[in-house]
């Protein structure tokens, strides 16, 4: 009996210690492919994250199953068992598809280090989902939201710009809170944007932003106790440090709440906003492509499929043959 339960104990000790040298294992190759991420391609610290949170969840779900695999053993039937455990705790088909996508970059990242010859998620197919049209505020909305902010506070007029920057120039949160002083070419008429993937875009400023930008910048910025590292920086909170996501976030969704906006709106539906409205008036799709810094085409295709939304409802509001007193 005694023996039996030696044997059970090291049984035990030898299965946790294979399941703690396959954690450690799955632990270096995220290390390698987190540096591949930010030397080779060059992504954003929020990308970077999510992908490595993806191969996290997998090999998560993999020591949940008791399976002795690493990384470079991992096979389609895994992957597609990952994919079922994933919709079976109600995770949205697009958010598995974002997951697929890391575990792929992933994988991509094996083969051209020479660690894997062939790729496992070749044949992964991606869930089915539906092409949802991104909420999108009007025109008069917007100036809603700009017309309740309170210019009699400071930080009012830097709100006021961030909103009108936003929206003026279609830019991407992101893009917005590393916004430079030397990318700030006003006398020319255009920013320069520092997009995903590093890459750079020219995109125009109008005349109403360019005004709200010098106003905040020449009366309100100039005031700020502006810390070491931050100089350079555009839009700033009010200890002189440069304002994060999540403060742009809470500053739009403040603005809406107060101008009775009851959409679910972010920093991004001014994106989509500036997109819909240039569509709406006619301007040429690939210079939308360009000043919004898509990569293809067909991403940017999206904003046909809301003008035509925009057109149908139109038309059955203002065609005398819709109306009930015809």
């Amino acid at each position: 009996m005694a023996e039996c339960i030696k044997f059970a104990y090291c049984l035990c000790v030898a299965k946790v210690t294979i399941l703690s040298l396959q954690n450690m294992q799955w632990e270096l190759f995220i290390k390698g492919f987190r540096a591949w991420l930010q030397v080779e391609r060059s992504l954003s610290s929020n990308t970077i994250e999510a992908y490595c949170s993806d191969i996290d969840k997998l090999s998560g779900y993999i020591s949940s199953q008791h399976i002795n695999v690493l990384p470079g053993d991992v096979k389609l039937a895994h992957l597609q068992d990952f994919v079922k455990a994933l919709a079976s705790i109600d995770i949205e088909a697009s958010s598995q598809s974002r997951i697929i996508s890391g575990i792929r970059s992933f994988y991509r990242y094996l083969i051209m280090e020479n660690i894997i010859k062939d790729d496992p998620t070749q044949l992964l197919e991606m869930p089915k989902i539906g092409r949802k049209l991104p909420e999108v505020l009007s025109q008069q909305e917007i100036e809603k939201m700009i017309n309740v902010i309170d210019l009699s506070d400071p930080l009012g007029e830097r709100n006021k710009a961030i909103i009108e920057t936003l929206y003026g120039c279609g830019l991407r949160v992101s893009e917005l809170t590393e916004l430079k002083l030397t990318n700030l070419f006003i006398d020319d008429g255009y920013v320069i944007i520092i997009g995903k993937g590093n890459k750079q875009r020219l995109v125009p400023i109008g005349p109403r932003v360019t005004q709200q930008i010098l106003r905040y910048k020449d009366n309100i910025r100039v005031h700020l106790p502006i810390k070491h590292g931050h100089e350079n920086v555009l839009f700033l909170n009010h200890y002189g440090r440069k304002l994060t996501r999540a403060m742009i976030f809470e500053i739009v969704k403040k603005t809406g709440r107060l101008a009775g906006i009851t959409k679910t709106i972010s920093p991004h539906t001014f994106r989509h906003s500036f997109a819909t409205h240039l569509v709406e008036n006619g301007a040429d799709l690939r210079a939308v492509q360009d000043m919004l810094g898509h990569a293809f085409i067909t991403t940017t295709e999206i904003y046909t499929h809301i003008d035509r939304e925009y057109l149908r409802d139109n038309i059955l509001k203002y065609h005398p043959l819709n109306k009930d007193n015809y």
